[in-house]
């Protein structure tokens, strides 16, 4: 390679900036590549958005595409529309695409159709579930993607059943955890539990956004009874997702957690605070999809509300397991009685994926110049 390697990084949510960043500062200290910053403006709220940034020692953004909130339909098409004309412009020799929102699969399709190479960093992860809308932008990104990053061999092998060519896989390792060890001192230094008032005591950490957990009143109120009935086991942190809280509000809900001592709500929290927060807590109950990874590396009991897991390694390996929410004051219980298994750390899992990725691009880029 003789002249710079133009590379857009492509950001939309919450968890995309997390893995962003330790690739970008990878690519940046590599003479090779001139690194742009994409950010489809996906998730406008600025505490999920412009505080990770900060966090992670990320520029402001080369672009900023301010698609906002709306149907899935709309948030695909106005990200289709308006990365194409800011690919036309520029034209980068590669884009790089993470994770499973709306914008991922945008971006891939407007790439696929100007012949412009991708890579999907966090390819091959399937929960099976296609109701999923992640699972869908999944399928698609990694269909048409042409360099495949995966994080564990699951993920290799959900490709290969798809019949994509081995020569696009390539198993790198856990890009959230390079998040994690990029952010390490500043975590440490940190001590979210003294600003909330839970240091020196028992804690879990609470975080809720799936539809299928908030939206309707029986699911909400099932879980919302459950997190009463648990926290007078040991106290409870839940930083309330915009999404949940409206709903709890819509639904008479939020009263009976406000006025309950032993559970605090907290606004979204920055990255550096939020796992702060984890590190020091005795369990993760959630619905997400990076805190199973990340409680599996710090070996946490993580009790997942979700009937499957597009991260099975952290169930088989890790310390996380899927349960329902009517079963959710039991395994705390069990957490607690000191009966949960321990993690085992999952091979690649250690802080160097992002340079991983570097190389793999560049000699993807060198047999293409051989070729």
């Amino acid at each position: 390679m003789t002249d710079k390697v133009v590379v857009h990084l492509i950001a939309a949510a919450r968890p995309n900036f997390m893995k962003v960043a330790p690739l970008y500062h990878a690519l940046m200290a590599n003479d090779n590549f001139d690194v742009r910053l994409v950010h489809t403006g996906q998730h406008y709220d600025a505490n999920m958005s412009q505080a990770f940034f900060d966090d992670l020692g990320l520029p402001q953004p080369h672009h900023y595409l301010e698609v906002g909130s709306g149907t899935h339909a709309e948030q695909t098409g106005k990200v289709m529309m308006r990365y194409e004309e800011t690919a036309m412009k520029e034209r980068p020799d590669w884009t790089v695409v993470v994770g499973d929102v709306n914008s991922t699969a945008a971006v891939a399709m407007v790439c696929a159709k100007l012949l412009i190479p991708v890579a999907h960093l966090e390819a091959g992860l399937r929960s099976g579930d296609r109701s999923m809308p992640e699972e869908i932008n999944r399928l698609v990104t990694d269909t048409i993607a042409d360099l495949l990053w995966t994080p564990s061999p699951d993920a290799d092998e959900n490709l290969l059943k798809e019949g994509v060519a081995p020569a696009r896989i390539e198993l790198v390792g856990n890009i959230m955890i390079d998040s994690y060890e990029l952010m390490r001192e500043r975590i440490e230094a940190t001590d979210t539990a003294v600003q909330l008032g839970v240091a020196g005591e028992r804690f879990g950490v609470v975080t809720l956004h799936r539809p299928a957990n908030v939206d309707a009143r029986d699911s909400l109120e099932l879980l919302t009874n459950q997190l009463l009935k648990a926290s007078e086991q040991l106290k409870l942190v839940f930083p309330v997702h915009p999404r949940t809280r409206k709903s709890l509000e819509n639904h008479g809900l939020l009263d009976s957690l406000l006025s309950s001592s032993r559970i605090h709500l907290a606004e979204p929290l920055s990255y550096i605070e939020f796992m702060s927060l984890v590190r020091g807590a005795v369990l993760a109950v959630t619905d997400s999809g990076g805190i199973q990874e990340e409680t599996t590396y710090l070996d946490i009991p993580c009790l997942t509300l979700r009937p499957n897991t597009e991260r099975p390694i952290t169930v088989t390996q890790g310390s996380n397991r899927l349960i329902k929410p009517v079963e959710l004051l039991d395994n705390i219980q069990t957490v607690l009685a000191g009966e949960w298994p321990a993690s085992q750390c999952p091979d690649l899992w250690d802080g160097r994926t992002a340079q991983r990725c570097v190389e793999s691009l560049e000699k993807y880029l060198n047999a293409a110049s051989a070729a």
